[in-house]
């Protein structure tokens, strides 16, 4: 009944289950040896890289692993300083919390296409990891530098790691990152190169929209930062699934 349901994942069969099961525990665990996550993100990671992996197909869990290589690699980017205002990632690495809030809505938009078939899940869930992508580099860039950065509310100048500030080279970065997520789904087959800049657009709207949330709804502490990462992956993927149907 179960492989019914999900008669349109890839692993429709059990050699690829097992394949995606097996990659996933490998993933979980080289993840969680460089000290990206946690044993709590390892596990939850994990979980993400399954519904992924099973749902949509390698394709999929290429842009998950470009999306955990730009976040291990700039969340090490000018780590002192960041040390020093005090935004630094624990050395451990990110928690179930914090992977969650990055990977929940990609997961469950490869959960939906498994069950439907619809390709426009499989935009919105690329939307969702361009928008992860987007906004962590963005912000790990953009905290590493010593410029100030920007409130996108006001325009008015403010340190640089306080909620909803932005800077001109996080903003570059994170826009490559998200692109980069894009180019690896649309080399890999999840949709038409015509279709490839509605995940773009919709990750860096989604990294806009939490800048702005950061520096309105988080600043008041009405929601946490990584409230504010869950609901603008939501959004990315709600407006790339818009956007795809």
């Amino acid at each position: 009944m179960l492989n019914s349901f999900f008669a349109h994942a890839w692993s429709a069969n059990p050699e690829r289950l097992a394949m995606a099961i097996a990659v996933t525990v490998a993933f979980a665990l080289l993840a969680r040896a460089v000290r990206g996550v946690d044993w709590s993100g390892s596990v939850a990671g994990g979980l993400a890289c399954f519904a992924l992996f099973a749902g949509a197909g390698p394709a999929a869990f290429a842009a998950l692993t470009g999306l955990f290589v730009l976040t291990w690699l700039s969340t090490r980017v000018g780590y002192r300083r960041k040390q020093e205002l005090g935004v630094a990632e624990r050395r451990e690495g990110r928690n179930a919390g914090q992977v969650l809030a990055n990977l929940a809505a990609s997961a469950l938009a490869a959960v939906v296409f498994a069950a439907i078939g619809s390709h426009a899940w499989l935009v919105a869930a690329m939307a969702a990891l361009s928008e992860a992508a987007t906004d962590t580099v963005a912000s790990e860039i953009g905290q590493s530098r010593k410029h100030d950065a920007r409130l996108i509310t006001t325009w008015k100048l403010v340190p640089a790691g306080v909620d909803g500030g932005i800077t001109l080279a996080g903003t570059l970065f994170g826009a490559a990152a998200g692109l980069t997520i894009v180019v690896i789904a649309t080399a890999g087959g999840l949709f038409p190169v015509k279709e490839s800049w509605i995940p773009a657009f919709a990750g860096f709207a989604g990294m806009l929209a939490d800048s702005f949330l950061g520096a309105t709804v988080q600043r008041r502490g009405w929601i946490s930062n990584q409230g504010v990462n869950f609901c603008s992956t939501v959004g990315a993927a709600v407006l790339g699934y818009l956007l795809a149907i």
